[in-house]
Parts: structure tokens; C-alpha cells; sequence
């Protein structure tokens, strides 16, 4: 049995996990005291939750998004303590489809455009969603580019031709989507199209379960969910 400490249960997210959780017989939600802390909560919260892990001597999974710079940074001086995974999305099925999408950037050529595209619920306040930007990372990285260098936020007026090798993002938000992502390879004459449909926040809940599980008892540092996956 893995019990799990979770910031944020009463969000959308916690709330998906708890449900989740209550449907299994090795792992249980506890209020303090648990094998592995999970963080869902929001940006603000993050470093008190972090300080509280280290504390503890306990792993994190964090599943909170849009993070400034300092943020962030005690992420990655708590991954020099306890193990960390940090997920932008939790999805196994997401994140097997960056694993996808890094083979695909790295086979096909400079010819081939990059365009992702994602639509999340109204109620979504960043954009490209980290799912996106998640993506958008994976094939830069089998491109064997520095994203920032080549990424296209947004495309408004007159903006001149497509600038080659880089990567565009667009962000639709309406509705109740839980999540839909979608990378485009096209090249002359034809496309390839990768693509992940969230249903419900509950793929995400169940992956987030997986990861803490496989998390709680690992070593100080740096894990993933590709890791999680055994990729």
C-alpha cells in the first residue's frame, strides 16, 4: 500500500485523483504523513509544498503548471534532495506520444513543418498549455534545437512566409475539453498527424497514481514520467 499525501484535493485534478484512488486497494489519500507528496494545487503554494517534501525526506510529483522562473528554481534545488517527478501532464498515453513525437523530429527532415495545436476547457488561464509546450520540447529535442529559438506563439496580420525549421503553437480554449493535443508534421504533398483526446480529467488522475507509486522509495533526483513508462 502507497499512501499519498496530495496538494490541491479539492481541484478539479485532486478531486479526479481521489476518485481514483478510493476505486484501488494499494494506494490511499492521507492527509499528512505519506509516502509520496503530490502536488496539484497552484504556482503560489508550490515552494511551501516543496519545503514541506524536503522536510519530510519524502519524493514529489508535481502536476502544477505555469511556473515563474523562482518557482521553478526550488524545483530543481528539491530534486537535489528527494526524487522529483515533474509532469505537465500526467497522461500515460500523452506521455507516450512525446516519446512519438521526439522519433518522428528526429527521422524526418528539415522539409517537414511543425505545428501543434491544442484546445483546453474555458476556465484554462495559460496558453500553450504545458502539454503543449511538452510536445513542442519533444520534437525540438529530436531536432536538436533550443525550443525558444524556434517557437511560433501565435500568428496575427501580415506575417511573411512560415520561417522554416520552426515550430508554431496554437491555443483554442472553449467548451469543457478536458485536453486535446495535436502535432502536425507536413511536408509537400503530405501530412502526419499525432494526436491525444483527454475525455476526462480521470487519464489524468490514473497516470498521476502510476507515477506517485513508482515514485515513492526512488533516490534523490531528476525522474520522469517516460521513466515511468520504462522509455
Amino acid at each position: 500500500m502507497v499512501s499519498i499525501t496530495l496538494f490541491g484535493a479539492s481541484g478539479r485534478m485532486g478531486r479526479a485523483i481521489g476518485e481514483v484512488a478510493a476505486q484501488r486497494d494499494d494506494v490511499s489519500i492521507v492527509t499528512d504523513g505519506g509516502d509520496v507528496f503530490v502536488d496539484f494545487s497552484v504556482p503560489s503554494a508550490l515552494e511551501a509544498h516543496l519545503d514541506a517534501a524536503v522536510s519530510a525526506g519524502k519524493p514529489i510529483l508535481i502536476g502544477t503548471t505555469g511556473l515563474a522562473p523562482a518557482q521553478q528554481a526550488a524545483v530543481d534545488a528539491a530534486a537535489e534532495r528527494i526524487a522529483v517527478i515533474q509532469a505537465a501532464n500526467t497522461s500515460l498515453g500523452v506521455n507516450l506520444l512525446s516519446h512519438l513525437v521526439r522519433e518522428a523530429a528526429t527521422r524526418l527532415g528539415a522539409e517537414w513543418d511543425i505545428e501543434i495545436v491544442e484546445m483546453h476547457h474555458r476556465m484554462k488561464v495559460d496558453a500553450p498549455s504545458g502539454t503543449a509546450l511538452l510536445l513542442g520540447r519533444a520534437a525540438a529535442e529530436g531536432r536538436g534545437v533550443d525550443l525558444d529559438a524556434v517557437s511560433d506563439r501565435g500568428r496575427d496580420g501580415i506575417t511573411g512566409a512560415r520561417t522554416a525549421g520552426h515550430i508554431g503553437f496554437a491555443a483554442l480554449r472553449g467548451g469543457s475539453v478536458a485536453g486535446d493535443h495535436q502535432v502536425i508534421f507536413a511536408a509537400d504533398g503530405e501530412r502526419i498527424e499525432l494526436g491525444h483526446r483527454a475525455e476526462s480529467r480521470i487519464v489524468f488522475a490514473r497516470g498521476a497514481i502510476a507515477a506517485a507509486a513508482w515514485l515513492a522509495g526512488k533516490p534523490a533526483g531528476r525522474y520522469t514520467m517516460a521513466d515511468v513508462l520504462g522509455l
